[in-house]
């Protein structure tokens, strides 16, 4: 079942610097939601709070009804939660389908000990979930590259075998950090393809950081603008193009009143 994400008043501090200041909002579940600002306005630090990579200064974050402040990453696919990364943090001389199981690792039965035993139940379920990460690969057109070691891949497939690898964990939630950074337009189309197809297929709430705005307005049911860490307005993508504040804090006061 998808999740519902709700934040209050979120705030982030590194000493004196003020990095988010009483961020909220709600995703519903299901829907697609996307957190967008200009360069500086704190979205991927936000995304931290959200993926226990930061410990946010005061606030709460709910996945459903579970506060995950304070929780660490690894611990958060156990309420649903997954995250793919600006930069891919792919294991480069591992195959891509090596990389993609490293994200069913919460759903191995047992534990370290068991693993390390090779119990019929272990083996077992690794030999499911490895089918599961090749019809993965097979469903984002990555079934060719299975046996290929990471590092002999474009950036671009790189961003695909962390979205598999994510998938994986089977979220109910799913965090998507500037996913078309670096992509050409093809594969920007591509990607958009396949996250309506995830929205389609899956029940899945997908929070999407993005400056490309083409793909913000192509695939957002809401969206929340950050500026200097502060929440600027909430809406939809077209109300967010519109909107003379947004304007002004993404190409400045001057070009906006210009364009005015």
């Amino acid at each position: 079942m998808a999740a519902r994400l709700s934040l209050t008043d979120v705030s982030l501090r590194f000493g004196g610097i003020k990095v988010l200041e009483e961020v909220s909002f709600e995703v519903e579940p299901g829907s697609i939601f996307g957190l967008v600002g200009p360069n500086g306005a704190g979205k991927t630090s936000l995304f931290n709070c959200i993926s226990g990579h930061y410990k946010p200064s005061s606030g709460s974050i709910l996945v459903d009804e579970n506060e995950v402040i304070g929780s660490r990453p690894s611990s958060l696919s156990r309420v649903g939660l997954a995250r793919t990364f600006q930069h891919p943090a792919l294991q480069l001389h591992s195959t891509v389908l090596e990389n993609v199981l490293l994200g069913a690792h919460t759903r191995l039965p047992g534990g370290p000990l068991e693993w390390a035993l090779r119990l019929p139940r272990t083996v077992r379920s690794e030999k499911a979930l490895r089918g599961e990460a090749r019809e993965l690969l097979e469903r984002n057109g990555l079934g060719w590259a299975a046996g290929v070691h990471a590092d002999e891949l474009s950036h671009g497939l790189h961003k695909g075998i962390e979205l598999c690898r994510a998938l994986l964990s089977k979220p109910r939630l799913l965090l998507l950090d500037e996913p078309a950074a670096g992509l050409p337009h093809a594969e920007v189309e591509q990607f958009i393809a396949t996250v309506r197809r995830l929205r389609d297929e899956e029940d899945i709430t997908i929070v999407i950081v993005e400056h490309h705005m083409g793909l913000i307005a192509a695939l957002t049911d809401r969206v929340v603008v950050l500026d200097h860490g502060r929440k600027l307005m909430e809406g939809t993508a077209a109300d967010a193009q519109s909107d003379p504040r947004v304007i002004e804090a993404y190409i400045g006061k001057e070009a906006a009143d210009d364009a005015a």
